[in-house]
């Protein structure tokens, strides 16, 4: 599994399965944020993931955003669960792009 760090509180990764959570918790991840809808294309039911999760002692946060179009409720979803959730956190999509898309509009608007 790979992933691109942004900071030491969080970073991005293409699509995970439940095979993967416990390299992201061995690796210290305290948290997992999915931001990629169950229904497109390729995707791992978040529900899988959720689970392996919660297993593995790790928070989760089912944030759905459609590829190419952030509105205002994702950002503010994705601001409200990055002050909640305990860091590092792990956000996932298809190729980790929309993640960190999100990332740098919540921190637009907390500037």
């Amino acid at each position: 599994m790979e992933f691109r760090k942004i900071n030491d509180d969080i970073a991005v990764a293409p699509q995970i399965g439940a095979e993967d959570v416990r390299a992201i918790a061995d690796a210290g991840f305290k948290s997992i944020v999915c931001n990629r809808p169950d229904t497109e294309d390729g995707a791992v039911p978040h529900d899988r993931v959720e689970a392996a999760a919660k297993a593995a002692g790790l928070e989760f946060r089912f944030i759905p955003v459609v590829s190419g179009a952030i509105n205002e409720e994702n950002v503010r979803d994705m601001a409200a669960a990055l002050k909640s959730l305990p860091a590092p956190v792990l956000a996932y999509c298809r190729t980790g792009g929309r993640c960190m898309n999100l990332y740098g509009l919540v921190q637009q608007t907390s500037a």
